[in-house]
């Protein structure tokens, strides 16, 4: 999701910049005392499980007995326009992959959120109050499910029937009497029935309807909750905000609804020629042809795109693989226009938009975006693992499911980007949303530059921390983002870029995309950690990072550097005494800007040179680990003489105050 990358944007852009005077003259705080860098990785007692039972390890890949649960689904769904009412039943086979009997079954229902005694991060803003998700029938292995079980108490002997609670709430549980067998698997049928929830205000941050006439439907079914070698069930409620963690599996889904209108879903549609005109499937077939945007379905065609007598319903067959979810966006308003995306390695995929005609000079760029996107990240991460991707508009504008996005063509690029994170890749949002959201706003801005033909830049970001650091109301990235409190759109959002620019300040940018790229393959359609992400990094990276993830992600430290004087004697050698205040070390990064004329500039082994007259000189961050607060770092160029030293010239290192990172500097002799 995109809509909170502005709020947390106008968070950092609120902050005040420092005044023109040095910090330590506005606060009048002591000297920090000497500090103790801690250098190692914390683990937690999860992840210490996790390692001792061989599922991950210190390596950062799946572990030699990783394991992960995975479900399959077939879904019949029907959409009741006069009430816009969806009526379902499924059948899910979940597959014990693990080496616990499970002797519960968790449900998700998210579209309890509606309910009015629901428990939410924040209020609903014009969207309709509903009953929410009412299960009707529940069945395990063919076993009725008691949906309404009377109160048990400890003596009570054991109950020889599943029994449902929490069927109000968006996570319910299923007591099992016989439990799933280790390695071994079950079925879960249901039945089901909500309201699609009305968006009166235009917009929505989640799935809704416009009138009776446009549906956008999410978090619709019953979901199989993860249980994982981590903390087993994943019981955390949904509350908004924080979105998801789910299983990978498979759909085999049938959505009904009256004919003439346009369904796109997740997924491969099975059954064209029942459900499409032969005008529509003809124009299909040319689609990937070209990169031309081609009209499937003109505004003046609508209701003509597809076949069945008004009145009548049609059936629209959907199958998708290797997904963790399914949604699907129905109208009769909608125009269907497609295009293709050319995937490294794998060759061409469509493209499908489908929109409302009065919205077309805002959809004309969303072909194009959506295909930079889908050939941008497949370079740079891992090619697009999926047959087709849609877009869609309604009243989401900035929500990403598997194969298919709800967005406007703002959020195009973003949404689109999800595809690798979660969709791909299939980290827990829920706990940690700065490794979908996060790694998400960091490559749409290599995108942004790639798409104007210009080289990334990441300079600033890194730095721009320094006027975060310290507020209270920051979570560290490692506290669940489900309560993540005030803080929580920096925390998911603007966070991560800041910590892979400071990251790439210590090995180049390059190889952290490189570094990346391994992790994302390595994960691909499963389950890591932070400390898989963490430890896969810096193995890839060939260097001991154990200071860099612990100030980045279990703590909200600076680095807070200055150069405090700078000492130039007989011969030319100057030593610069850096100082660091925050908690945070970096390496010292100086540029040296060398007068225009005089003695020809002698190398240093640690330093490079970046045209005639400026120099690049870095001390690694191991300087720091003796616990000083200040260190003197010597130059030795020769006798040219030096016009100004600057610290951090890139921006990459959080700072509070960077105008004391430049000598000369005013009023200070």
């Amino acid at each position: 999701m995109t809509n909170r990358t502005a709020a947390a944007l106008a968070l950092l852009a609120a902050l005040p910049l420092p005044s023109l005077q040095p910090l330590h003259a506005q606060t009048r705080t002591p000297p920090p005392p000497p500090r103790a860098v801690r250098r190692d990785i914390p683990l937690t007692n999860m992840i210490r499980r996790a390692f001792a039972a061989g599922t991950r390890d210190s390596t950062g890949r799946p572990g030699r007995s990783y394991w992960q649960l995975r479900v399959d689904y077939s879904i019949d769904a029907r959409l009741d326009a006069a009430t816009s009412i969806v009526h379902g039943t499924e059948r899910v086979t979940i597959h014990n992959a693990s080496d616990s009997a499970l002797r519960t079954i968790v449900l998700r229902l998210d579209q309890n959120l509606f309910r009015p005694d629901a428990v939410r991060a924040e209020a609903l803003t014009g969207i309709e109050i509903t009953d929410g998700m009412r299960v009707t029938r529940l069945a395990v292995n063919g076993q009725a499910v008691d949906l309404n079980p009377a109160p048990r108490g400890r003596s009570d002997p054991p109950s020889t029937v599943p029994a449902a609670s929490g069927l109000t709430t968006t996570v319910a549980t299923i007591r099992l009497p016989d439990a799933i067998a280790a390695r071994g698997q079950a079925t879960l049928d249901a039945e089901w029935s909500f309201k699609v929830p009305s968006v009166g205000g235009g917009f929505s941050e989640r799935m809704g309807r416009w009138a009776d006439s446009l549906y956008q439907v999410a978090q619709w079914y019953p979901r199989v909750a993860v249980f994982d070698d981590l903390r087993g069930w994943d019981t955390d409620p949904y509350l908004g905000p924080s979105e998801f963690y789910n299983n990978f599996g498979s759909f085999d889904v049938r959505v009904d609804v009256p004919a003439g209108w346009l369904v796109a879903a997740t997924g491969t549609l099975r059954n064209p020629e029942a459900v499409l005109s032969p005008t529509t499937r003809e124009r299909l077939t040319h689609v990937l042809e070209s990169d031309a945007t081609r009209p499937i379905v003109g505004a003046a065609e609508r209701g003509k795109g597809t076949l069945g007598a008004a009145g009548g319903r049609l059936v629209w067959h959907f199958t998708a693989d290797s997904v963790a979810d399914f949604a699907w966006a129905t109208s009769d308003r909608y125009v269907w226009d497609a295009t293709r995306a050319t995937i490294p390695g794998r060759g061409a995929v469509p493209v499908h938009v489908l929109y409302e005609p009065s919205h077309a000079a805002q959809f004309r760029q969303a072909g194009p975006v959506v295909r930079h996107a889908l050939q941008f990240y497949s370079r740079l991460w891992m090619p697009y693992a999926f047959p087709q991707l849609t877009m869609v508009d309604g009243p989401e504008r900035g929500m990403e499911y598997p194969q298919i996005i709800f967005s406007g063509v703002g959020a195009a690029d973003h949404e689109a980007g999800h595809e690798w994170w979660p969709m791909m890749v299939g980290v827990n949002e829920t706990w940690y949303g700065f490794m979908d959201e996060g790694f998400n706003e960091y490559m749409n801005r290599l995108s942004d530059y790639d798409a104007e033909g210009k080289p990334a830049n990441l300079d600033t970001l890194g730095q721009s921390y320094g006027r975060v650091a310290g507020n209270e109301r920051e979570a560290p990235l490692m506290w669940n983002a489900n309560y993540g409190g005030p803080m929580y759109s920096f925390q998911a959002y603007g966070k991560a870029p800041m910590m892979l620019s400071a990251l790439g300040g210590v090995v180049g940018d390059s190889a952290v995309w490189r570094a990346m790229s391994g992790y994302a393959q390595a994960w691909r359609f499963k389950h890591p950690t932070p400390w898989d992400y963490a430890f896969y990094m810096q193995n890839a990276l060939g260097q001991d990072l154990g200071w860099f993830w612990y100030s980045w992600l279990f703590t909200t430290a600076s680095v807070d550097g200055s150069i405090a004087r700078a000492t130039t004697v007989t011969g030319g050698r100057t030593t610069v005494t850096v100082r660091q205040d925050g908690d945070m070390p970096s390496p010292v990064v100086l540029e040296v800007k060398f007068a225009a004329d005089g003695p020809a500039i002698t190398p240093m082994s640690n330093a490079r040179m970046v045209d005639a007259r400026t120099a690049i000189v870095t001390f690694p961050v191991d300087v720091w680990f003796d616990g000083r607060r200040t260190y003197d770092a010597v130059l030795d160029f020769g006798p040219r003489s030096i016009e100004r030293i600057t610290l951090d010239p890139g921006m990459r290192f959080p700072d509070g105050d960077p105008l004391d990172n430049v000598w000369p500097r005013a009023g200070v002799p």
